[in-house]
This record gives structure tokens, C-alpha cells and sequence, in this order.
């Protein structure tokens, strides 16, 4: 009997299926780690999706917060946790392809400790600046920087993230040279830029979008390869005289390292089904995001090129942060 059970263990890993991971599956309540606090942008996506997915699924979806440390904490409860598909959770930008070159300590392997399941939104940045600075496009504006090198200001949520990074590409690509104010967050950063102590804010479009509907600020380019639907009439860097440039915030779905095939390929055509769904589309337009559908394979190899690309930005800029007590 026991070589019985033993030779249908190891069938099962040969067809992609561990003895811990149920051809029912899901059986039980699957964990969805969010790394980011309740009731942020983050969360209310993921609560959004788990219950769509979980529609699908025929499973329950619990979303467990764990926030702290530029995402670390809770992609290290991913990457740790047992490989049965019963663990998953959202990753963005700064967990797999900022941190490893920001941080000297990074507990996990963004190409080696997780399974990647898939893309799930996208947050489209756009460059805004106060009403009291004489630019009205983008050209304006950079000729503005190059008479004054290192006069304009520009605000971030904070040191070395997908912001900051952002506005160190404008200015490499651009030619420019910019004096950098990092914020705590999004909300202080945009109330300086509307009261006029600081020049622009390359800001995501969740954050952004009412203080340019009540014309707060100005738009002045989307750095997106396309023009955002929440603001059709705001051209991309390209189409305002910046081509190629692009660089946004995104976020997907990982797995801890070893999870089987057909368990991620559940999740995956789960996931897709969610972002297809019209009433799931129009939340994420409402909130000023877009979904960002890709396969287990695509998203993969956008990880290894966001992180390459990122990697080289980071390390010429010189940029390194310390790691928060985790």
C-alpha cells in the first residue's frame, strides 16, 4: 500500500499536480495577501476581483492585509507560504521590479520564490503642474526646465518609487534636470502642487483625477503608449513631443514558488474572466485604473523586463533606500 501511495505521488508531479494540491480544487478558502493597508486603492481592487473570482471559481476568497515595508512584508508571507494554491496575492512594480535594486536586504527572489498568475491593473501616470506655472503642453514646459536647470520642483509619494523613478526616465530621456521634493503619500504631495510650493507631479490617475476635472491643476501629457479613457482629451508623452516615453504603476497576481501548473492555470482563467466582466471593467475605469490582462507567461516575462529596465534607471541615478523593520 505504501508503494502504491508513493508511485501515485510522484504521477502526480510528473502531470504538474502536487499530493497537496487537490483535483478539487479549490476545497477550501483561498488567502489573497494584499500588501498595502484596507480600504486603499490595492485592497478595494482585490476585493473587487476575489469576488468575481470566487464567483467563478465556485471558492471563497479571504483578503488578508499585510502592509509594511515598500511591499516586502507581504510578498515575503507569499513567497513563504505552503505551494498548494490556497496562498496568493497581489505584487506591483516596487515588489518585483523596484526592490530588488533599491533595497540591500530583499528577503525573496522576484524571478525565483513566486509562480506569476497573471496582470491585473494597470495605473496610468499623468504629468500635472500647478495653475501658476506658464507652461500649457509639454514642449512649454520642458523648454521652461532647460532655461532654469535645476529650478523646477517635482513632487513623488515618496524616495524611489514608480513615481520618482518615472519623473529620473523624463528627465534622462528629456535632457533635463529637475529638483526632486518626495512626499509621504499622494494626498500632501498634490495639496503642495495646488498651492503652488511645488512645480509638477508625475501622479497616478486614481489620485489625480478629480483635481483636474475641477481644474485644480493642469494635464499637461499621459505617460501611457495610448491615451487614457479617463482623460481622452490629455495627449501621451509621444503624441506631445516625448516619443517612446511611457511609465506607469502596475500590479498582478503571484503564487509562491512551485505551485502546480493547474493550479495557476485556474487562477489565470479565473482572473481573466474577472477583468473581462463589464461590471468589473467600469469599477476599475471608476476608479481611475485599467486592467492589465496577461497571462501566466506574459506576465512573467514583463516582471524580467520591468526589472531589467527599472534596474539600469535605478542604478544610474544612484538611488538606494534603507529597509524598514520588518
Amino acid at each position: 500500500m505504501k508503494k502504491l501511495k508513493s508511485l501515485l505521488a510522484a504521477s502526480l508531479m510528473v502531470f504538474g499536480v502536487s499530493a497537496g494540491a487537490s483535483a478539487a480544487y479549490p476545497d477550501k478558502a483561498v488567502r489573497w495577501v494584499v500588501p498595502f493597508p484596507a480600504g486603499g486603492g490595492t485592497d478595494i481592487v482585490a476585493r473587487l476581483l476575489t469576488q468575481t473570482m470566487g464567483e467563478q471559481m465556485g471558492a471563497t476568497f479571504v483578503v488578508e492585509n499585510k502592509p509594511g515595508a515598500g511591499t516586502m512584508i507581504g510578498a515575503d508571507v507569499i513567497a513563504r507560504a505552503r505551494p498548494d494554491g490556497y496562498t496568493v496575492g497581489t505584487v506591483d512594480v516596487s515588489t518585483v521590479a523596484l526592490n530588488p535594486s533599491l533595497y540591500s536586504e530583499v528577503r525573496y527572489d522576484a524571478l525565483k520564490d513566486f509562480r506569476y498568475i497573471g496582470g491585473t491593473t494597470k495605473f496610468p501616470f499623468v504629468l500635472v503642474v500647478n495653475l501658476n506655472v506658464p507652461a500649457k503642453n509639454l514642449q512649454e514646459l520642458m523648454d521652461l526646465a532647460r532655461q532654469s536647470p535645476g529650478k523646477l520642483t517635482y513632487a513623488t509619494p515618496g524616495a524611489g518609487g514608480p513615481n520618482h523613478l518615472g519623473m529620473e526616465l523624463f528627465q534622462k530621456t528629456a535632457g533635463l534636470k529637475l529638483l526632486h521634493i518626495p512626499y509621504r503619500g499622494d494626498a500632501p504631495a498634490l495639496q503642495d502642487l495646488m498651492g503652488g510650493q511645488v512645480d509638477m507631479y508625475l501622479v497616478n490617475t486614481a489620485a489625480s483625477l478629480p483635481y483636474i476635472q475641477s481644474g485644480k491643476v493642469r494635464p499637461i501629457a499621459i505617460a501611457m503608449t495610448e491615451r487614457s479613457k479617463a482623460l481622452p482629451d490629455v495627449p501621451t508623452f509621444s503624441e506631445a513631443g516625448l516619443p517612446g516615453f511611457e511609465a506607469y504603476a502596475w500590479q498582478g497576481l503571484a503564487a509562491p514558488a512551485d505551485t502546480p501548473d493547474e493550479v495557476v492555470k485556474r487562477l489565470s482563467e479565473a482572473l481573466d474572466a474577472a477583468l473581462a466582466t463589464p461590471e468589473v471593467t467600469q469599477r476599475l475605469f471608476d476608479l481611475g485604473v485599467e486592467p492589465f490582462k496577461l497571462s501566466p507567461e506574459a506576465f512573467t516575462e514583463h516582471v524580467k523586463t520591468q526589472g531589467a529596465l527599472w534596474g539600469q534607471i535605478i542604478r544610474e541615478a544612484g538611488i538606494t533606500l534603507e529597509s524598514e523593520k520588518k
